[in-house]
């Protein structure tokens, strides 16, 4: 098991200041935003430096009801070569859902879902997760993740899950400490419970970050500092084992450095406490043995996940995303209010992702954006991506008629018609657009 140490996560708007960052071991990077023939000169340099890169993957979908997708692990393989990491890691989640297995439309989520705690999703799990093993050049993690909504009839704890999950596989397990408190937050369940189910010695590395409560929910939001009862569980978490790493998270909102730092100086003392609490008490023995030699462990359960049950999983998860993306109705058994909190949550990501990808829409909309936004994500699912996405809300704005005459319209709708091509086109060319453009340049 490869030893980390202290780590944080790459992101390009803290890149120079991790550099300069003291006591930084290791760094993980998101896989999806790495091009493995041009990578960031800063983590060229970090490696340079022998710090470790680890590519950390958020849209393969291994919690899906359909197998990865080839080009997907491809692309998370060629990460790993590139950044020469010891290991990759993705989430137990599902991100995409409908399609052929189900015969309704194929649904993007633009976020991690929680899959159901049940037979058919542990079997479907198991089976991606060895699939995506067999394809990867290095050993493969996967995170919990958190959850403001719970499954009707599960039949498992999270510990249980993720514990079958590490015992018939061999994979690693990425433990969020702070995604432990989100699920403690909003669905009751005791982080001191789900450590004491985890198959610990199959742990790879730790995460922690910050998040917000709102209206009685957890918001895991990755841009709030780390806050004591997350520190508290790691604590707890490092009295019972010796994590090989802990790594602090911040995706946005990002403080000066000083703060950062400080951040890590209180997560390398809540580690060293747990260390002092778990010498004392002598418990090095007493952790659950599960997946410690990597090697899949015994089961009576099938190697592969039949159809039947991929099917299953389909259908429910189906059901779940498009009341989330497309409005349709709540499935039984969801808790609806929680089911309105994570659908708002999921279009004002979208229309943060998209501002990031496409700022000119916040300027040429000025302070509606985010609510033109929010209300046309909340019906109408992304159908490729966000980049697609963003040309779809201003297709939406111009033909459905929000926009009253003026120079905001004119401006969107050239934004529109530049983008819309194959390729970036020059405004001496926009006659030259199909049907579509023309209608848009008629309103």
């Amino acid at each position: 098991m490869t030893l980390l140490g202290t780590g944080i996560g790459w992101r390009p708007e803290i890149a120079d200041a991790v550099e300069r960052m003291p006591g930084i071991d290791w760094v993980e990077a998101v896989a999806e935003n790495l091009c493995p023939g041009h990578l960031p000169e800063s983590l060229l340099r970090l490696r340079e430096r022998g710090v470790t890169v680890v590519p950390h993957g958020v849209s393969l979908g291994l919690g899906d009801a359909d197998r990865p997708a080839p080009e997907r692990l491809t692309a998370l393989a060629e990460r790993a070569e590139a950044l020469g990491a010891p290991l990759v890691t993705e989430h137990i989640a599902f991100v995409r859902a409908g399609g052929p297995l189900t015969a309704t439309p194929r649904l993007e989520a633009g976020h991690l879902l929680p899959v159901p705690r049940t037979r058919d999703a542990l079997d479907v799990l198991c089976e991606n997760v060895r699939i995506a093993q067999e394809s990867l050049p290095v050993p493969l993690a996967v995170e919990n993740i958190a959850a403001l909504i719970a499954w009707p009839g599960e039949e498992m704890t999270e510990g249980q899950f993720l514990y079958e999950l590490a015992d018939r596989t061999g994979v690693r397990l990425l433990i969020d400490v702070a995604n432990l408190h989100t699920n403690h937050v909003n669905r009751g369940e005791g982080p001191a419970k789900a450590l004491a189910e985890l198959p610990l010695e199959a742990i790879a590395y730790v995460h922690v970050a910050g998040g917000f409560e709102r209206d009685g929910v957890w918001h895991d939001s990755h841009a709030h500092p780390v806050p004591r009862p997350v520190l508290e569980i790691l604590t707890d978490l490092t009295s019972r084992v010796a994590p090989p790493g802990v790594l602090l998270e911040r995706d946005e909102n990002f403080p000066e450095p000083a703060e950062l730092e400080r951040e890590l100086a209180a997560i390398r003392e809540a580690v060293e406490a747990g260390a002092r609490q778990r010498g004392a008490q002598d418990q090095g023995a007493s952790a659950p043995e599960a997946a410690a030699t990597g090697t899949a462990g015994e089961s009576e359960r099938p190697a592969v996940a039949g159809d039947a049950a991929r099917q299953r999983l389909g259908v429910t998860q189906a059901a779940l995303l498009s009341a989330l993306v497309a409005g349709t109705p709540v499935p039984e058994g969801f808790d609806r209010v929680r089911l309105g909190v994570q659908a708002r949550a999921l279009a004002a990501k979208r229309a943060d992702v998209v501002a990031k990808l496409a700022p000119e829409l916040p300027l040429i909309l000025g302070t509606g954006y985010r609510a033109a936004f929010v209300a046309y994500a909340q019906g109408h699912p992304m159908r490729g991506g966000y980049r697609q996405d963003a040309l779809d809300f201003a297709e939406r704005l111009l033909l459905g008629g929000q926009l009253a005459e003026g120079r905001t319209r004119r401006e969107l709708r050239r934004w529109w018609l530049d983008r819309s091509g194959p390729a970036p086109r020059p405004l001496s060319r926009l006659g030259r657009v199909g049907q579509v453009g023309r209608s848009l340049i008629g309103r």
